[in-house]
């Protein structure tokens, strides 16, 4: 397999929009949890208690990742750079780590969406017990 210079340029955009939505989910969390934060302290409420605990996880699994995704990005730069010294075998090498690396960070992103469906879930069942369908 040829691989130039240009080939990992590819994958800087795809990895700079996946560190954009990473962040707007994270952003999107902490708004979350600073309002739960405040209706739990004022009322003790068990649902708001368990969404905390399920979003205390899913902001781990965003710093995760980020991490991934950042390291993808550093991967494809140290690539670029060992394509432009002549270095054409460890940069396929680091080439390969960072597309893992994407890929690793796309998997924890489904664990995530995962778990935002189960948050989800806590609050429909809450919705249930209280008004069930006749």
């Amino acid at each position: 397999m040829n691989i130039e210079l240009t080939t990992p340029a590819l994958l800087f955009s795809t990895i700079s929009l996946l560190l954009l939505v990473y962040t707007n989910r994270f952003l999107t969390l902490a708004s979350i949890i600073r309002k739960l934060h405040v209706e739990y302290l004022a009322t003790s409420d068990p649902i708001a208690a368990a969404q905390i605990a399920n979003l205390r996880k899913r902001v781990n699994l965003i710093r995760d990742m980020q991490t991934l995704g950042v390291s993808s990005l550093l991967s494809c730069t140290v690539c670029m750079g060992l394509l432009f010294a002549g270095l054409v075998v460890v940069g396929k090498i680091v080439f390969a780590l960072s597309l893992i690396l994407m890929v690793g960070s796309l998997a924890v992103l489904l664990r995530e969406i995962s778990m935002s469906v189960g948050a989800l879930n806590l609050l429909l069942q809450d919705m249930e017990t209280e008004h069930p369908e006749s």
